[in-house]
């Protein structure tokens, strides 16, 4: 399977890091975006790490305290969907591309399919990673 990233990727990618990117227009498909590009060259934990690393930069960028906004299990959930839908498909040559042919991702609320509200909404949850307690999000071997 190839998942590749295109030019426009590419520099999004480097807009979104360098913070020189609208966050008023970093919305749940911009996330996706980078979800994608990130796993397309790297494994879900360095997926992980560097959307962390991306998303609390953006926060302190624009003077939110990313303790207050930053949530660990959205992210992580979110990587493991967007991977778990790499892996069932054929590839793809941008992430956009990918995203079009998963349009399905393209729901904020799918993750209420594998969290209860109460959980995914907990501080806990906000602070760390904490498993689906209503169907588990699947998990593919390195």
């Amino acid at each position: 399977m190839k998942y590749s990233v295109s030019e426009d990727d590419l520099a999004f990618k480097r807009q979104v890091e360098s913070c020189q990117f609208p966050v008023a227009e970093f919305d749940h498909r911009a996330h996706l975006r980078l979800a994608y590009i990130y796993l397309a060259g790297n494994s879900v934990g360095v997926a992980v790490q560097l959307m962390r690393r991306t998303l609390t930069g953006l926060l302190t960028h624009v003077g939110i305290d990313p303790a207050q906004k930053y949530h660990q299990t959205l992210t992580e959930a979110w990587i493991l969907a967007v991977y778990h839908f790499m892996k069932r498909s054929n590839g793809s040559d941008s992430a956009d591309g990918f995203i079009d042919k998963n349009t399905v991702l393209l729901d904020s609320k799918i993750m209420l399919t594998h969290y209860s509200e109460e959980l995914l909404f907990s501080e806990q949850a906000r602070v760390a990673f904490v498993e689906p307690d209503l169907d588990q999000i699947p998990r593919y071997a390195a």
